[in-house]
C-alpha cells in the first residue's frame, strides 16, 4: 500500500461518485429488484450487495483490475487487450455490458481532456508502447477508440490507476468501493432508503468488500467468471421494463 498524497488523491477521485463516466445511470439490475419487490429493507439490500461482490465484483471485476493493472506495468498491449476480451465474454446481460463500455470510454476521454500528464496517455496514440506504461495507456485508448476493443471500464480503471501510482490492491479496493457506493446511490435515488440506513450498510459492506479483494487481487485473467443468476436475470428484465429510472 502505497502513502504518496497523488496517488491517494488519485483513489479518492476514482472511487467517488462525483467522477462523471456515467455510473449514475447504471443499478445494474437493483432498480428491477426493488420494482419487483425483492428488496424491502437494509438487510435485503446488504444481503444482494455482498452477493454481487462475492459472485461478480470479486471473481470477475476484480481480477479484471488486477490483470490490467499487472500488465500496464509490464507495457503488455496483447495481455491487456486478453483480459478485455475475457471479461466481455463472462459479462452476459447486454445492458451491463453497454454501461461498462460505456464508462470505459468516458473514464479515457475525461482523462484526456482534464489530465495534464494525460496529454498524450489517454488519447489516440501510437501503437509501439516500447514497454512504458504511458505509452501503453494511449496505446490501449486508441484500441477502443477504433472498436478493436470492447475498453470495459474494470479493465480501463486499472491501467489508469497503474499509471497514477496506485497499488494493485489499492486500485481493486477502490474499484470495489465504487461499485458498491454507485449501488448504494442507485438504491437510495429510487427512494426506498434513507441515509442513515445506506451508511449503515455501507459500513457492514466494508469488511467485504477488503476480504473479497485481498482474495481476489493474485488471480489469473483465466480465473475471471461471473456466476449471479438472478441478478443478470433482472439485469435481462430491466431492459424490457416499463418504468426505469436508470440505463441499466
Amino acid at each position: 500500500m502505497t502513502t504518496d498524497p497523488d496517488s491517494f488523491l488519485t483513489a479518492l477521485r476514482l472511487s467517488d461518485s462525483f467522477l462523471p463516466v456515467g455510473g449514475y445511470t447504471a443499478s445494474y439490475g437493483v432498480e428491477q429488484y426493488i420494482n419487483e419487490d425483492r428488496i424491502e429493507d437494509g438487510d435485503d439490500l446488504q444481503a444482494l450487495l455482498e452477493g454481487y461482490l462475492r459472485r461478480v465484483v470479486g471473481p470477475c471485476e476484480t481480477i479484471a483490475v488486477a490483470n490490467a493493472h499487472a500488465a500496464s506495468g509490464a507495457g503488455d498491449l496483447e495481455a491487456l487487450l486478453a483480459v478485455d476480451e475475457r471479461f466481455h465474454a463472462v459479462t452476459m446481460p447486454r445492458e451491463f455490458r453497454e454501461s461498462s463500455t460505456k464508462a470505459g470510454a468516458k473514464l479515457c476521454e475525461l482523462l484526456a481532456e482534464t489530465d495534464d500528464r494525460s496529454a498524450g496517455a489517454c488519447a489516440t496514440g501510437s501503437r509501439d508502447n516500447g514497454g512504458d506504461s504511458d505509452d501503453l495507456e494511449s496505446a490501449f485508448a486508441e484500441t477502443i477508440a477504433t472498436d478493436e476493443t470492447p475498453g470495459h471500464y474494470p479493465v480501463v480503471f486499472g491501467v489508469v490507476a497503474e499509471t497514477r501510482g496506485l497499488s494493485r490492491l489499492e486500485a481493486c479496493l477502490a474499484h470495489a468501493y465504487a461499485f458498491v457506493t454507485g449501488l448504494l446511490g442507485a438504491a437510495q435515488r429510487l427512494g426506498r432508503f434513507g441515509h442513515t440506513e445506506i451508511q449503515s450498510v455501507l459500513e457492514s459492506l466494508r469488511p467485504v468488500i477488503a476480504a473479497v479483494c485481498e482474495r481476489r487481487v493474485g488471480d489469473d485473467v483465466t480465473a475471471m467468471v461471473s456466476f449471479a443468476p438472478l441478478a443478470e436475470i433482472m439485469g435481462m428484465r430491466h431492459e424490457r421494463a416499463d418504468r426505469r429510472l436508470f440505463m441499466s
